[in-house]
């Protein structure tokens, strides 16, 4: 939390004289003296004594007076908040390496099912698209605040060649950002938007100013891939596109780190996790990375990304909150006098 340095050198200041005052004035009272006839007359006329009761009003009035001076002190505090709005683009991989089953029951189902509770968990404030990838990308659903259409789409996955880690990462991009003129055909490789029949028209491209890396929080982007990249734009390209855009991408590793050579119906391949790739994406975005080596990490992975995907930490004055205090104390202050003593003082 900070404050104005000035404003909390007047309170340090102020407060101790107040103090002093206060009991100087005790003290005044104190040397008052009335002439009366007995001490017991004195004692029926002051009535019972009020103890510590005498002191509660003015405490408070003085803790009111603090918050009061904090609160002209524009104090500010890093606050978890959250997100008015906010579009998540699932970018996932579905090359054929996602049959492995060392992830059981194998890396796809065990991604569809994760990704699947993920969107079920997620505010229906937050919108979700999903981009597929492998030797190409595609959008298999633009985003939605529709659970059904998206976790249909996750179901619609169709395994194919090749890894292009780096264009699911554009596509999503250009999802996000239809009008920045974002060159998408050598990623998608001329597909369609699902229910589009001529394709993505080519948008042209206008002025674009950078802005600093993770500081764009309505929207992020998760992947998921078990893989190197074999085709396609350099991922880590891609990553700096999205930090140009101030989005954050989640990379999740699942799978083979080692690398070893899994083989299907036939035809076998080398498949290893490129970890440090996806750290590095993952770092250039300011996003974070996760490894997944079960389908219960996978799922733990999930469930942490869809808490923190819906909130956000920020600096936010709170000068009202320490304004309402001072004056729910000063309120409680005159309350109590005029309750216990019949006047306000």
């Amino acid at each position: 939390m900070s404050f104005l340095w000035p404003s909390l050198l007047w309170l340090l200041a102020l407060l101790p004289a107040l103090v002093a005052l206060y009991f100087w004035v005790l003290r005044r009272k104190r040397k008052t003296t009335v002439r009366l006839a007995s001490i017991n007359v004195a004692r029926l006329a002051a009535g019972p004594g009020p103890g510590w009761r005498r002191h509660v009003p003015p405490a408070l009035l003085l803790l009111a007076l603090a918050a009061l001076l904090l609160a002209v002190a524009r104090p500010t505090a890093i606050l978890t908040l959250p997100l008015a709005e906010r579009t998540i683009m699932l970018a996932m991989d579905v090359s054929g390496s996602m049959r492995a089953e060392d992830v059981k029951p194998n890396r796809l189902v065990a991604s569809q099912e994760a990704a699947k509770a993920f969107v079920n968990n997620l505010p229906r404030e937050v919108r979700v698209g999903v981009v597929s990838f492998a030797g190409t990308a595609a959008v298999v659903q633009a985003p939605t605040d529709s659970r059904d259409d998206v976790l249909k789409a996750i179901d619609r996955f169709q395994l194919q060649r090749g890894t292009a880690t780096g264009s699911g990462i554009i596509l999503s991009l250009a999802t996000l950002f239809p009008d920045d003129g974002i060159e998408i055909q050598h990623v998608t490789g001329q597909r369609n938007f699902p229910g589009s029949g001529t394709g993505i028209a080519k948008k042209e491209a206008k002025a674009f100013t950078p802005v600093p890396a993770g500081s764009y929080s309505s929207a992020a982007v998760i992947m998921l891939t078990d893989g190197q990249r074999t085709t396609g734009p350099d991922p880590l390209d891609a990553a700096k596109m999205a930090a140009e855009r101030g989005i954050r991408v989640y990379t999740v590793g699942i799978g083979t780190t080692s690398g070893e050579i899994i083989g299907f119906e036939g035809w076998s391949m080398r498949v290893k996790l490129d970890e440090e790739t996806l750290k590095n994406i993952s770092v250039l975005t300011h996003g974070e990375y996760f490894y997944a080596g079960t389908a219960e990490d996978l799922k733990k992975v999930y469930e942490s990304l869809s808490s923190r995907m819906v909130v956000e930490r920020k600096e936010t004055e709170i000068t009202a909150l320490f304004a309402a205090l001072g004056a729910l104390l000063a309120v409680t202050a005159a309350g109590l006098s005029l309750w216990w003593f019949g006047r306000v003082a």
